[in-house]
């Protein structure tokens, strides 16, 4: 039970994370320009992404721009990768 309740926790931080991360990347940046700002922009992604994918997959899904399969393949991805983002969390909050 104890495993079960770490991976949810992992789960829902790295979701929260990346949601944050998200958030405050669209509220203080630009469209990067140039080399540095593009490398900053795909660092910040690595962490921002989860976030990201899962809202581009559901606007695309409710427009009908993709299938059913892609859209739960493209949430499953999403999901993982909060996983692992929130792995790491608690590893360093360890």
């Amino acid at each position: 039970m104890r495993i079960l309740q770490l991976l949810l926790f992992s789960f829902a931080g790295g979701l929260a994370l990346s949601g944050i991360v998200a958030n405050l990347y669209r509220l203080l940046a630009r469209r990067p320009k140039g080399t540095a700002a593009t490398l900053c922009h795909w660092a910040i992604m690595i962490v921002a992404g989860p976030s990201v994918l899962f809202e581009n997959s559901t606007r695309s899904y409710r427009s009908s721009a993709c299938s059913g399969v892609a859209y739960g393949f493209a949430v499953a991805i999403a999901g993982y990768w909060a996983l692992l983002l929130g792995m790491v969390m608690v590893e360093l909050a360890l």
